[in-house]
C-alpha cells in the first residue's frame, strides 16, 4: 500500500513538472519572446500620416519628411560629444539628460535623443554616423500646412510625453500623436500602422540579416485622408475679417449640420506648431493670457446671447399660446415693474406687434412676452421648467456632441438653480426677467447659437453640427450626425418669427446691412460686458453679436458673430455677418464699402483699456 501511494505521488509530481513545462515552451511565449528580444533588432517603420482636405478638394495639410536621431543604449559605444553635440546643435547637458532617460525608458528599445532634424542636419550627420555606435536615424513625417488658417480646426501633432506613454502603452518614444482639432479627434485614422522590421542579430551584437527572411515583417499602412466640411476659403476670409479683433464666427449648413468655418480671433499660423520649433512658440502662445490665441472662442467661449435671444423667446410664447402674432405690447423707452425698476429701450413706434418687436429689437416687448410664459404656470418654478425644456431642444445649455474634443456647455438656468441664488425661495417670474433679452443667468457659445439659427432656418429642427465629411474620398459620416433633431416648437410658428427677422433687414436695426439679390434674415444683438478690477464689478464696453441665415428660402448658410467689446449688433458683428454671407453665396464681394469698414476698424485701443467707462448702450 506504502508503495503504491509513493509511485502515485512520483507520478503526480512528474505530471506537475511535465504540464509546467509544456505551458512554459508551449503555450506561455514569454520567455521565448525575451530570448527573441535579445536576439533581435527591431524597426519601426513610420507611415504617412493622412491628407486633410477642405469640402472643396483643397489640400489643407500634407506631409514633409523628418528625421529623428535614436538610441539603443545596450548598443552605445564611447562616442564623442562634443562632436555629437555640435552637429546636433543641442548642448552636452541636454545629450546627458536624454541618454539618462532613454536608459530609465529601455536599454533595448530605440529612444528619441533629439527630434526633427531639419533636411541639412540630416545630410550632415548622416556622413558621420559610422563614429555613433548605438545611435541611428529614424524617418517620418511631419505636417504640411497649405494654408495659414483654420488652425483651431486642424489642431496639430507632437511627440508622446511621459503621461501619454504611461496611459497608452500602445504607443512607444518618439512617437507622434495628435492633438485638438482633428488631429486629435480622428488620430488613430490619420495615424496609420506601423510597419515592423526584425533583424537577426550574433553574439557580438552585429546585424546579420533579417529574421525567417523577411517572413514576419510587416510593411506600414499609411493613414486615411479625411474631407472636411470646411470652405477653407471661407474660414480665411472670415478669419482676414477678425484680424485685430477678439471673438468668433461660426457657420452651418442647415440642410446637413456641415460646419462651413470655425473662426476664433486671435489665431495663428498652423506652421508654428511643426517640428522643434512647436515647444517654444506653444509655450508662448499657452502663456498669453490677454489674446489666449490657443483658446477656441468659437467652441469654448461662453457669452450672454443678448438679443438674438428673443427669437427664440417668441417661438417659445407662441408655442405655449400666451400670444399670437398680432398681439400688441406698448413700450414707454423702457419696461417698467417691481418698485421703480426699469429695463431700458431704445425709441421706436409703440404698441408693437411681433414683427415689429423683432425688427427694432424691443426690450419692454419681449420682457412682457417673457412674463407670460413664465406666468402661464402655477408656479415660477413649473414655468421656468417648461420654458428651459424649449431651450434644451434647440442644443442650448449643453454640449452638441459635435466631433471635436474641446467645447463650453453654456447654460440654461433650472428652477433648482434660482433656488440656491435666492434660498428663502421668493424668486417671481419678473426676477429672471433679464432672461427675456438674452442677460441674465442665460449664458451660450457661438456655435450653439449658429446651431440654434439653423434650426430656425430649417423651421423646427437641426441636425449636430460636425467637420468631417468622407474618410479617402469616400461619405463615411456617423449615423448621429445625419439623424434629424426636432425642436419642441411646430413648424407652424416659425414663418412669423422669420417674417421678423427677415424685416431685421428691411426696416429695422440692420436696414443697411442688406446684401444685394440675397434675402437675409437675421437679428442683432448686443450683450452686457462685466469683468472684475481690482475686486470690483466694473461694466466694459459691451459685445457685438449677429445671426443670419440665408437665403429665407432653402437656406444655405447659417451663422452667428460675436465680436467681444464691438459695441452693438449691427456695427461690427453685423457688417461681418453680411459680409459673409455674401461671399459664400456669390463666391466674390460686391460692397466693397462695408468691407473696407471692417478691415480698417480695429479694436485693439478697445481692448488696452482697463477700463472704458460707461459704455453707449442700444439694446439691440
Amino acid at each position: 500500500m506504502r508503495r503504491l501511494l509513493l509511485i502515485i505521488l512520483v507520478l503526480l509530481v512528474g505530471l506537475g513538472f511535465t504540464a509546467r513545462l509544456f505551458y512554459l515552451q508551449v503555450i506561455n511565449d514569454s520567455y521565448a519572446s525575451l530570448s527573441i528580444n535579445n536576439a533581435l533588432k527591431i524597426k519601426y517603420e513610420i507611415p504617412q500620416r493622412g491628407y486633410i482636405f477642405d469640402r472643396n478638394g483643397k489640400l489643407l495639410v500634407a506631409n514633409q519628411p523628418s528625421y529623428d536621431v535614436m538610441v539603443i543604449m545596450k548598443e552605445l559605444k564611447p562616442f564623442d560629444t562634443v562632436e555629437f553635440c555640435s552637429i546636433l546643435h543641442i548642448t552636452k547637458e541636454k545629450l546627458k539628460k536624454q541618454l539618462t532617460k532613454a536608459k530609465n525608458y529601455s536599454t533595448r528599445l530605440p529612444y528619441v535623443i533629439v527630434p526633427q532634424l531639419t533636411k541639412g542636419e540630416y545630410a550632415y550627420l548622416q556622413e558621420k554616423m559610422y563614429k555613433y555606435e548605438g545611435f541611428h536615424i529614424q524617418k517620418r513625417s511631419l505636417r504640411d500646412y497649405n494654408t495659414k488658417s483654420a488652425s483651431n480646426i486642424l489642431g496639430y501633432i507632437s511627440e508622446v510625453n511621459d503621461y501619454i506613454l504611461k496611459k497608452k502603452p500602445k504607443f512607444k518614444s518618439g512617437d507622434l500623436i495628435g492633438l485638438q482639432g482633428v488631429e486629435g479627434q480622428y488620430d488613430s485614422i490619420l495615424r496609420g500602422i506601423k510597419g515592423v522590421k526584425y533583424f537577426q542579430k550574433d553574439r557580438f551584437n552585429r546585424e546579420i540579416g533579417s529574421y525567417k527572411s523577411g517572413k514576419i515583417d510587416t510593411l506600414a499602412v499609411r493613414g486615411k485622408d479625411l474631407t472636411l466640411t470646411i470652405d477653407i476659403d471661407l474660414q480665411e476670409y472670415g478669419e482676414k475679417l477678425m484680424q485685430n479683433k477678439r471673438g468668433g464666427i461660426v457657420a452651418i449648413e442647415p440642410s446637413t449640420g456641415e460646419i462651413l468655418t470655425l473662426v476664433t480671433a486671435p489665431s495663428y499660423d498652423p506652421d508654428l506648431l511643426v517640428g522643434r520649433k512647436r515647444s517654444p512658440n506653444f509655450t508662448k502662445m499657452h502663456y498669453d493670457s490677454i489674446s489666449k490665441p490657443l483658446f477656441d472662442r468659437g467652441l469654448l467661449a461662453q457669452y450672454p446671447p443678448g438679443s438674438p435671444f428673443k427669437t427664440i423667446n417668441a417661438l417659445i410664447a407662441l408655442q405655449e399660446n400666451v400670444i399670437t402674432e398680432n398681439d400688441r405690447f406698448h413700450c414707454q423707452h423702457g419696461y417698467y415693474y417691481g418698485r421703480n425698476r426699469k429695463m431700458g429701450c431704445h425709441v421706436h413706434a409703440s404698441p408693437l406687434k411681433l414683427k415689429e418687436g423683432i425688427a427694432v429689437s424691443c426690450n419692454a416687448y419681449f420682457a412682457q412676452v417673457y412674463r407670460k410664459i413664465i406666468e402661464k404656470y402655477d408656479t415660477p418654478r413649473e414655468g421656468i421648467t417648461r420654458w428651459r425644456n424649449h431651450l434644451r431642444s434647440f442644443g442650448l445649455g449643453g454640449f452638441l456632441g459635435y466631433d471635436l474634443p474641446i467645447g463650453g456647455p453654456g447654460r440654461i438656468p433650472t428652477a433648482d438653480y434660482y433656488d440656491k441664488i435666492y434660498p428663502q425661495k421668493n424668486w417671481r417670474g419678473v426676477t429672471t426677467l433679464s432672461n427675456a433679452i438674452g442677460q441674465g443667468e442665460v449664458i451660450t457659445t457661438p456655435i450653439q447659437l449658429a446651431n440654434m439659427t439653423a434650426a430656425i432656418a430649417n423651421r423646427g429642427y437641426y441636425y449636430t453640427p460636425h467637420v468631417l465629411k468622407a474618410l479617402d474620398g469616400k461619405p463615411n459620416i456617423d449615423v448621429r450626425f445625419i439623424e434629424k433633431r426636432k425642436t419642441t416648437i411646430d413648424s407652424i410658428h416659425f414663418e412669423k418669427v422669420i417674417d421678423g427677422m427677415e424685416q431685421v433687414f428691411t426696416k429695422g436695426t440692420a436696414y443697411f446691412l442688406q446684401v444685394p439679390d440675397i434675402t437675409i434674415c437675421g437679428k442683432t444683438g448686443t450683450s452686457e460686458n462685466f469683468t472684475k478690477i481690482n475686486g470690483k464689478r466694473t461694466q466694459l464696453t459691451d459685445h457685438s453679436i449677429f445671426i443670419a441665415f440665408a437665403p429665407k428660402e432653402n437656406p444655405k448658410i447659417a451663422l452667428a458673430v460675436f465680436v467681444e467689446n464691438g459695441y452693438w449688433g449691427a456695427r461690427y458683428a453685423g457688417r461681418i455677418a453680411s459680409l459673409m454671407i455674401e461671399k459664400y453665396l456669390k463666391g466674390k464681394i460686391t460692397m466693397k464699402h462695408l468691407e473696407d469698414w471692417v478691415l480698417t476698424h480695429d479694436l485693439q485701443e478697445e481692448y488696452a483699456k482697463p477700463y472704458s467707462g460707461k459704455p453707449f448702450k442700444i439694446n439691440q
